[in-house]
């Protein structure tokens, strides 16, 4: 039985381990390598891989985003490579896909194979089912700590250090006081990740927690000021005018 991989990881290192890893096992052909979510997507529909090695957070499309981007009758088994602190990892634990958490060593790639091999005799459906449970499961609960990638590091925060997010080009800045963290992520992914109770997006390029907003003030056309405690102020966008408002009259 030969399965087909695609491993996808936007640092060059990472994959190099994986293969290194993998040539051990005669049953794996390495079909492919993708360095950021966009190619993996387009990999994935083209190469039809049987399994994807998947790195959660890489910039601009994450690991969630390429899952949800495939066609969920056609899924093929994911392993998610992750860095993510223990409340994702029980997550991980009770579905019927795997994880491997950075570094891993040969010992627990082996353990995820041995999986692999098993579940390649499940039904596709289940497959996807675990995959969709997983996604669920991983959703980040309140009080629990932001994990962020910052120049190969991985960074944990607590949410209410974080006062307001800004896009930059096509990764985010994160700002924290008199500090900022650029961090190799897409605004869409980092809102996915972040507790909507807390966070709110008013602009296309600002999402902003809302303990930090000090005052609001009216702008043109119907939009508004947000001024935070920092003092810095963000202007909200048309499209998240509503949603904006509504603090207000929630108050």
């Amino acid at each position: 039985m030969t399965i087909r991989a695609l491993l996808v990881d936007d640092e060059e290192p990472a994959r190099e381990l994986l293969r290194a890893f993998l040539v051990r096992w005669p049953e794996v052909t390495i079909v492919g390598e993708a360095g950021d979510g966009s190619t993996a997507i387009e990999m994935t529909r083209r190469l039809g891989p049987d399994i994807i090695f998947l790195d959660v957070q890489m910039p601009r499309l994450g690991g969630f985003d390429v899952v949800a981007a495939l066609d969920a009758e056609s899924l093929p088994l994911i392993v998610f490579v992750t860095a993510y602190d223990q409340y994702a990892l029980r997550a991980f634990d009770v579905s019927a896909c795997d994880y491997l958490l950075k570094p891993f060593d040969a010992d627990r790639l082996a353990t995820t194979m041995r999986r692999v091999l098993a579940r390649r005799e499940e039904p596709s459906q289940s497959a996807r089912a675990a995959v969709r449970s997983l996604l669920a499961a991983v959703q980040p609960s309140k009080g629990e700590q932001v994990v962020v990638k910052v120049d190969g590091r991985h960074v944990f925060l607590d949410p209410g250090e974080i006062e307001w997010v800004e896009a930059v080009r096509k990764e985010a800045r994160l700002h924290l006081g008199a500090k900022a963290l650029l961090v190799r992520e897409s605004m869409t992914n980092l809102e996915q990740r972040l507790d909507a109770s807390r966070f709110l997006r008013v602009h296309r390029s600002a999402i902003v927690n809302r303990a930090h907003i000090r005052e609001m003030q009216p702008w043109f056309k119907g939009d508004y000021v947000l001024i935070m405690r920092s003092g810095a102020r963000i202007v909200s966008g048309q499209t998240y005018r509503d949603v904006v408002r509504r603090l207000i009259e929630r108050g």
